[in-house]
């Protein structure tokens, strides 16, 4: 039975779906999300020739869409806890789906960039109610461990699905595909999440807190804002200090008010939680070091090894592969070892995949050059995204599942628009002002080395920090409903 969640349970009537079907709808919207952060990647040289589009409005196809998922990301939590988390659902991936349509039907470059924010906007209402529905539908033990595995092996699917789908579509139909494909996918998804997903949320009177809301979104956006202008402008210019300084301004005051308001958008008492805390810290850290690392194997491929679109996206289905073999394969490691364990171990599996691949040359084999060590960087990604995910979710109220949700997507968000960001900075220190292969392939190859000593320092906080005592609990309560399962 979906149960509602909060002190004051609201509910629809309509009789409760099998929690499988729940879970698909759910994946099927979290995949859609993290899709469109890569998809439209292969398909920007194709925008600028056909909008007309400059370097820096280039840029912006892919930053206005990061900014406005990080920025309102909490938001779209809370308000599925008070307002409930179908609805936000239907609104997120409403607002997503048309936003699409618009984008694919562009005619100019600002028509673009409107749609690709009004998509970031959507996302943000859609994704932490992914994580909430599944939550919710799936009682906690070993059931839920595959649900959240699964989630998570969507969501890290989608991202590296991006380049083979956007080279498919770029190849064979146009650029405006890379978007307009999200429409039916998503008009699917909305008329069986219509017909099939049963209403819950806090129903404890709480109105939104606005000035919090406020703060924090202007906090993330404008910080997302200066995170991505590290790149363009180098960490010194006044076009980057300035949003970083004002967002962690902005992000300062949010938390000075909700220590002082009586009904919280984010109740501070959750960062007191060490799971919550130590799980989002290492799920940020993880994310500035992985998420880019599908941008620079594209790169690579392409620009060194000479690969087409579509030949760089095929090269990397063996590491997307990896990824969901990782994630399904951590609930089973968790009974045995614990959530704590497993998440280390997953990080040192891809720390051993990112020193592998920062030995890249110019004239690599794609065997032992590309596939390989994707495979580990991918594997040990999955392995540990669902402990932790598993982590980050288990120390809180019910009534504060959405904000959770959110929480956890916001720190991989965030932690992968930075990392991006401060890689990219690096891997163009590497190359130099020299443009040819030998160059570039030194500064990816020297991205890849600073992934692999972050991931380390992860390992080290996620041994030192994360809870002994929350991760024995979660793999205690996955065996003991492995065992009720059995029994039955």
């Amino acid at each position: 039975m979906l149960e509602a969640v909060g002190t004051t349970p609201l509910t629809s009537r309509r009789t409760t779906p099998p929690a499988w079907l729940v879970v698909a709808l759910a994946c099927a919207g979290q995949f859609l999300v993290v899709l469109d952060v890569s998809v439209v990647n292969v398909a920007l040289p194709s925008m600028r020739t056909d909008l007309g589009l400059s370097a820096s409005g280039l840029q912006w196809v892919v930053n206005t869409y990061s900014i406005a998922f990080a920025g309102f990301m909490l938001l779209g939590g809370r308000a599925g806890d008070l307002y409930g988390r179908k609805r936000m659902f239907l609104v997120g991936l409403g607002l997503f789906t048309l936003a699409s349509l618009g984008g694919g039907l562009a005619q100019e470059g600002w028509q673009l960039l409107l749609a690709r924010a009004v998509q970031g906007l959507g996302a943000a209402v859609l994704a932490p109610s992914t994580l909430t529905l599944v939550t919710a539908a799936v009682p906690e033990g070993a059931a839920r461990a595959r649900a959240i595995a699964t989630w998570t092996a969507v969501g890290a699917g989608g991202g590296a699905a991006g380049g083979v789908v956007g080279g498919v579509l770029v190849d064979l139909l146009s650029w405006r595909w890379v978007l307009l494909i999200n429409v039916p996918v998503g008009a699917a998804v909305l008329a069986g999440a219509v017909f099939w997903l049963t209403e819950s949320r806090a129903g404890d009177g709480r109105r939104l807190d606005l000035p919090g809301a406020l703060l924090v979104t202007a906090g993330l956006g404008t910080l997302a804002y200066g995170i991505v202008q590290i790149e363009a402008e180098g960490w010194t210019a006044a076009a980057t200090l300035v949003p970083l300084c004002a967002g962690l301004a902005l992000i300062g005051l949010f938390l000075l008010v909700e220590s002082r308001t009586a009904a919280p958008l984010m109740p501070l008492g959750l960062l007191r939680l060490r799971s919550v805390a130590s799980a989002n810290a290492a799920m940020f850290v993880c994310g500035s070091a992985m998420f880019c690392m599908w941008y620079f194997m594209t790169l690579y491929a392409q620009n060194v090894l000479h690969y087409s679109p579509l030949e760089a996206g095929l090269a990397l289905v063996p590491s997307s592969l990896a990824v969901v073999v990782g994630s399904k394969l951590a609930p089973r490691l968790m009974r045995s070892a614990g959530a704590r364990t497993v998440a280390t171990a997953g990080t040192l599996v891809a720390v051993a995949g990112f020193g592998w691949q920062s030995t890249m040359s110019a004239h690599s084999a794609y065997v032992t050059g590309i596939m390989l060590p994707g495979i580990l960087m991918m594997l040990g990604g999955g392995l540990a995204g669902t402990p932790l995910a598993a982590l980050a979710t288990s120390g809180a109220a019910p009534g504060e599942a959405g904000l959770v949700s959110g929480l956890v997507n916001t720190s991989r968000t965030m932690g992968g628009s930075l990392g991006l960001a401060v890689m990219s900075t690096i891997a163009a220190a590497g190359t130099g002002s020299d443009g040819g292969a030998e160059a570039l392939t030194d500064g990816y190859a020297l991205a890849f080395r600073a992934s692999t000593a972050l991931l380390v320092g992860g390992a080290v906080l996620m041994r030192l920090w994360l809870p002994r005592a929350a991760s024995a609990a979660v793999a205690k309560s996955s065996t003991g409903s492995a065992a009720k399962s059995s029994a039955g």
